[in-house]
């Protein structure tokens, strides 16, 4: 197996040669293989162990096992404790949901913290086959079918080539020791039903069933590419970058078909599973929105906006005359005129005495309203917004210029009849908006 291993480092992850490795490591007869595998070939690499305590003495055994690895193969060996039982009681979901979450938070923080380029899983041809199935009995499209990915980001599985058996043939000819892990001999997971009960009826099917399975799973990723690939000249043609968010026409969309797989295909990154409702987006009014948990897609008249959903933090900033607050997230001249100039939507002049220094530059907030200039009668910024035709993107970067919470200025677009110029006016400020 070691020369087949070297072999496929070489050819298909020459970019491991050289970098510093985190090596997920259980215990079992993958990860330590893994290890001993990677060590014979000269590869950097260090072990990360997680005890879940779900096991009572036998988690304690595992860590044990795997602490003394660093003196048997040489290598620096991490571990960390985890309440899993406690996560799983405050986030809610399943166990092995809270294990994969506490697992992948904490190899993120050793890949920042110690400088490891890499991560190293120890999944192989059987775990890709069990997640092809357990994909496949859920209901999947061609990239749920195309299995575990052999390079994501940060994370790199060296052994899909490799069937369990083979693992474990090495292990033995190698006396090379492990340690079993009892819950996956028991059936009340999903997983380990599909890995005792029908994969082992698939393999008597074909004498080379797994190798088959392996091969054409490599044509459906082929096939899965050259969809991403067309996806993605699709994105570049389609998504057009407009002030930190995305906007896409409509009528360019309804032209794609089968709309619905290309919906899919262009929006499921973004976190969106209500696909009806996206689809239903695009005939909808101005205004309908549909939310994930991590953007949001927004009618605008013959368009889609697509935004990534922030946490909103109000931001206050103070304006002087004659000076720039360097953090202010736009600038703003304040001067002393002596007579008023031709105005656009980026200047104002007012009433200097009507004003108490310093200015505030702040964010809307909801029931906010001003005295828009020229008008009689306060209006609501949200009305205002409104009346302007501006979508939640814009409102969002807004700013409103204030005197005691007072708005002076919707900046760029009205100013507040309160603060302007009369005949009696003695003092005169010019605000001049830079974009």
């Amino acid at each position: 197996m070691f020369p087949k291993f070297k072999e496929h480092i070489s050819n298909k992850m020459p970019f491991l040669k050289g970098k510093k490795l985190l090596l997920a490591c259980s215990g079992g007869a993958d990860s330590v293989v893994l290890a001993h595998l990677c060590v014979a070939a000269n590869l950097d690499i260090a072990l990360a162990h997680c005890n879940f305590n779900l096991r009572g003495e036998e988690s304690d055994g595992d860590e044990d096992f795997v602490r003394e690895l660093e003196s048997k193969i040489g290598v620096e060996v991490y571990v960390k404790t985890f309440d899993t039982k406690q996560y799983v009681e405050t986030h809610r979901g399943s166990v092995q949901m809270a294990a994969r979450e506490l697992r992948y938070q904490w190899f993120d923080e050793l890949l920042k913290t110690k400088g490891f380029d890499y991560v190293l899983t120890a999944h192989h041809a059987d775990d890709s086959l069990e997640t092809f199935l357990i994909n496949l009995s859920r209901g999947t499209g061609i990239d749920g079918l195309s299995g575990i990915p052999e390079v994501n980001e940060q994370v790199v599985r060296p052994l899909l080539p490799f069937s369990q058996e083979e693992i474990v043939e090495y292990a033995t000819s190698e006396s090379i020791e492990w340690r079993e892990d009892s819950s996956n001999a028991s059936s009340k997971y999903l997983r380990n039903k599909i890995r005792h009960q029908i994969v082992p009826i698939l393999k008597e099917l074909h004498p080379t069933f797994l190798q088959n399975f392996l091969n054409t799973q490599n044509h459906l990723q082929q096939t899965n590419d050259l969809v991403v690939n067309n996806l993605n000249e699709l994105k570049a043609k389609l998504f057009e970058p407009r002030d930190g968010a995305i906007k896409i026409n409509i009528a360019e969309l309804e032209q794609l078909q089968p709309l619905e797989s290309y919906l899919y295909g262009l929006f499921k990154d973004y976190g969106f599973t209500e696909w009806e409702d996206v689809k239903a987006l695009l005939t909808a009014m101005s205004g309908k929105q549909v939310v994930s948990k991590t953007h949001l897609l927004l009618k605008d008249r013959d368009c889609l906006i697509l935004s990534e959903i922030k946490n909103r933090v109000s931001q206050t900033y103070p304006v002087y005359i004659d000076e720039t607050a360097s953090e202010s997230p736009i600038t703003l001249k304040l001067e002393n005129v002596k007579n008023l100039e031709n105005q656009d939507q980026n200047v104002v002049f007012l009433d200097k005495e009507k004003l108490n220094f310093p200015l505030v530059l702040r964010n809307w907030e909801k029931g906010d309203y001003f005295y828009p200039f020229g008008m009689k009668g306060k209006k609501k910024l949200s009305k205002f917004f409104k009346d302007e035709k501006m979508d939640v993107i814009s409102k969002e970067k807004q700013w409103l210029l204030c005197s005691d919470n007072e708005i002076v200025w919707v900046v760029g677009k009205r100013a507040d009849e309160r603060f302007k110029v009369e005949d009696s006016t003695q003092q005169i400020i010019k605000i001049t908006l830079h974009t």
